[in-house]
């Protein structure tokens, strides 16, 4: 059986190592006095962690399908779920129009 490896201590390090600040730094700085937020920081990035979320992300639900269409994309290695969802989306075009084209005509009658 391996045997772990002991984690390494860090050694003392210095604090006048750090490298300096400039007076651009300090002015963007955020200053706090007491625990209590007196100047909030100016101009600093704060982004999300991850991934930027996509405008058209996938909805994640629980669907039932028969096991031959199952069976059949499972088949196909991975990605299948994502072919099934470009197949229903071309079926979704496809008869997208069809469904305009009815809606439209009830309006008429």
């Amino acid at each position: 059986m391996p045997v772990k490896k002991r984690a390494m201590r860090r050694g003392w390090v210095d604090p006048d190592d750090a490298p300096e600040w400039s007076r651009e730094q300090f002015d963007r700085a955020e200053v706090a006095l007491g625990g209590k937020i007196v100047s909030p920081a100016q101009g600093t990035i704060t982004r999300a962690r991850g991934r930027p979320k996509k405008v058209d992300a996938k909805v994640h639900i629980h669907i039932r399908l028969s096991p031959l269409v199952l069976g059949h994309f499972r088949g196909t290695g991975p990605g299948w779920q994502t072919r099934i969802d470009e197949v229903l989306r071309r079926w979704v075009e496809r008869h997208r129009k069809d469904i305009q084209t009815q809606t439209k005509r009830r309006r008429v009658a």
